[in-house]
């Protein structure tokens, strides 16, 4: 390489150089003094759930245990209805006759052909006939307090007193309406 190629050569890779660290420079000008403006936006949405309105009910067996017809007073028992409604839920409930037959004056309760007697009170002092609300008879209401939590109604009944009838397990099978 002679002499004068040398120096055209230096000179270019001087001026290589210098273009090179003058837009670096730039470069760096550049990203340090331009401020990225970062743009956001904002929206809403609902989350909901539906509890709708919902009853259970469980019951447990009235036992009289054992009668005696030569008593001269009523055998009273007593049995618990457990309603279980979704809270502030406004219910009623009623109880039908029942399999024994009979009616709401006199249910009665069977062991084949033969029946004794006997009724469903919501009060302890057995003067308001548990029913559907027809003709004389009552019914319970209430307001649900969740259905993890029952509202326990008690249910009284009486087997009227001196009724001879054969020996044997008298029965019937009640029905218990939760209308809400």
């Amino acid at each position: 390489m002679n002499t004068a190629a040398r120096k055209r050569h230096s000179r270019d890779q001087s001026r290589f150089i210098l273009t090179l660290t003058v837009i670096t420079g730039l470069a760096g000008v550049l990203l340090v003094s331009t401020p990225v403006a970062a743009t956001t936006v904002t929206n809403t949405f609902t989350v909901q759930a539906v509890i709708n309105a919902s009853c259970n009910v469980t019951a447990t067996t009235l036992n009289f245990g054992a009668y005696d017809p030569t008593s001269a007073t009523a055998l009273n028992g007593s049995s618990n209805v457990s309603v279980f409604c979704t809270s502030g839920t406004p219910y009623t409930t009623t109880l039908n006759v029942g399999s024994g037959g009979g009616s709401f004056v006199t249910r009665t309760i069977a062991n084949g052909g033969n029946t004794l007697n006997y009724n469903l009170y919501r009060d302890s002092a057995r003067s308001q006939v548990w029913g559907d609300g027809s003709g004389s008879t009552f019914t319970v209401t209430g307001t649900g307090s969740g259905l993890l939590t029952p509202s326990t109604l008690t249910v009284y009944g009486d087997i009227a007193a001196a009724q001879d009838k054969p020996p044997g397990t008298y029965t019937s099978t009640i029905t218990v309406t939760v209308t809400y």
